[in-house]
């Protein structure tokens, strides 16, 4: 395909959010394409899209509507052809995508982990009682308060650089980051505290780079196909499969991993009640081919544990 590479006349256009972590994404993707097909940087063009998301930062996701609010100008955009692929953080995606295009790519999976944030204590058991921590996680939020039920959480929205100045602005005692974006964007200085999965379960596809893009578009297709990460492909099969049958959204306390082993994936699930006053989980080991049905299989086990009404919302 040499004679249909993208060049500094005709570059490919990276579409992407405005943030710091997600431009850094978007040069990673960048970095990725160039490298496998000894391209200059110029090749491609980076282009900023400003979401719904990133312009409304004085409401709740639940509020206002939910992960499609990250992606769906940058789609449109797709759709138009403004741009040729759409870089997104994986956990950020819903579980369909628009007609016309598709989410089949992604980029080696950075460390899934949360991260325990704050200037003062070191972990979540240092906390005082009643202590005001920040989140604007649905999940994050109700998995603390499984743990800490004294805790106040408050609603603590903007990118990356936003939220750790709240911190330092007392306006909260600590919060929760993503490793991933942590190490991908190397904040010097940050009080991390990484927090194990056994301990706190993370969102579904934490880590993972998703790009996106035109069914149609055949030389799309396969130059992604040079970049893509089969392990994390596996994974997130898993994982998204587990999501879409729970109907899950941001407004869906849910937390899920999928890690590999040799032949098998071993997938852990868990649910949430919003208030944070049960919690339904449940662990399994298959092969990996079988990794989707197992996703689907355990959200029909957790669902029917939970019962009618385990996810309404109390305030």
């Amino acid at each position: 395909m040499t004679q249909n590479l993208p060049s500094p006349d005709q570059p490919l256009k990276i579409g992407t959010r405005g943030s710091p972590l997600a431009l850094a994404q978007a040069y990673e993707t960048r970095d990725r394409l160039a490298k496998a097909f000894a391209l200059m940087p110029e090749a491609f063009e980076i282009v900023v899209i400003k979401t719904t998301g990133d312009r409304v930062l004085d409401r709740p996701l639940k509020d206002i509507g939910g992960k499609g609010l990250f992606t769906r100008e940058i789609e449109d955009a797709l759709l138009r052809r403004d741009i040729d692929i759409a870089v997104h953080s994986m956990k950020d995606m819903p579980v369909a995508q628009p007609d016309g295009l598709i989410l089949d790519t992604y980029l080696p999976r950075e460390d899934v982990r949360d991260a325990f944030i704050s200037p003062r204590v070191s972990g979540l058991a240092d906390l005082a009682d009643g202590a005001v921590v920040g989140t604007s996680s649905l999940r994050r939020r109700a998995q603390l308060l499984v743990r800490r039920p004294d805790l106040h959480v408050v609603e603590f929205r903007g990118n990356m650089q936003t939220r750790l100045k709240k911190l330092d602005d007392g306006v909260a005692e600590a919060t929760f980051l993503a490793m991933a974006g942590l190490n991908r964007m190397q904040i010097p200085n940050v009080p991390l505290h990484p927090i194990e999965t056994d301990d706190m379960l993370p969102a579904v596809a934490q880590g993972a780079i998703g790009i996106e893009r035109r069914i149609d578009d055949e030389r799309v297709q396969e130059m992604l196909g040079a970049v893509h990460d089969v392990p994390t492909g596996q994974r997130l099969a898993a994982e998204r499969a587990f999501l879409a049958a729970l109907d899950g959204s941001c407004e869906t306390p849910i937390a899920g991993l999928a890690e590999l082993d040799g032949p098998n994936l071993r997938l852990r699930g868990e649910v949430l009640r919003p208030d944070g006053s049960e919690a339904v989980s449940d662990d399994v080991t298959v092969a990996i081919a079988d990794g989707a049905d197992a996703g689907r299989a355990m959200a029909e086990k957790v669902l029917a544990e939970a019962g009618s009404g385990f996810f309404d919302w109390r305030s």
